[in-house]
């Protein structure tokens, strides 16, 4: 029988002083991280914030192409009846895109939930993950935010996941294109992948916990 990993991460609080220890499930930051449900993850994410924006026009929507260019004979040309003629320039497009293109991709429930672990794991091995006691803002100030951000030792690209997103917290950090604030029920798999440093308060840890379980 494996024998069980005794995962504990260090809890700060706001001014980055430690202030316990937290045991963290070893079925959601302890496993061997799977690649290909991670990638499959990103890619269903992105296929499915993809907008069919593309649109062009068939010969019966663009403009002109009334009357015949020129004479049937004569002329030494081939025959035309349309300047609508997806051969002429300014003609319709024949196979392009119609604006109703479907992009959509889905993963199973099992295996989204292990591309999350296996993120969450990668982020704890590599020292990226903090803890915090509290997330919480006195006011709507951004230098306060920075403050906080400083004293736990954030990178360049922060992901924070409180439990409840107040208003305070969403003022004091919209300024900051650097930093993403999100609720344990919005953490994302790309979200998770494009930060240095994923911090989360103490509640938000064990509510992430009991979903993955």
């Amino acid at each position: 029988m494996a024998k069980k990993k005794n995962l504990t991460v260090k809890v700060l609080n706001m001014k980055g002083e430690e202030v316990k220890e937290l045991k963290l499930d070893e079925s959601v930051f302890g496993i061997e991280p799977n690649e290909q449900v991670v990638f499959d993850a990103v890619q269903v994410e992105q296929a499915n914030v993809r907008q069919a924006t593309a649109k062009t026009k068939k010969r019966a929507e663009v403009s002109g192409g009334g009357k015949k260019p020129f004479r049937q004979k004569g002329t030494g040309r081939a025959r035309a009846g349309s300047t609508r003629s997806p051969i002429w320039v300014g003609g319709g497009t024949v196979w392009g895109p119609v604006g109703n293109q479907n992009f959509k991709l889905q993963q199973n429930r099992k295996e989204h939930q292990l591309a999350v672990k296996s993120v969450l794991s990668d982020k704890l091995a590599n020292n990226e993950l903090t803890v915090v006691d509290a997330i919480a803002c006195e006011s709507k100030k951004t230098k306060e935010f920075v403050t906080f951000l400083d004293a736990v030792k954030a990178g360049a690209k922060v992901l924070v996941v409180v439990d409840e997103l107040s208003e305070d917290i969403c003022a004091s950090a919209r300024n900051l294109g650097w930093v993403k604030v999100v609720t344990t029920d919005n953490v994302s798999v790309v979200d998770l992948l494009n930060v240095d440093s994923f911090i989360a308060s103490e509640k938000a840890i064990t509510t992430i916990e009991e979903a993955l379980r």
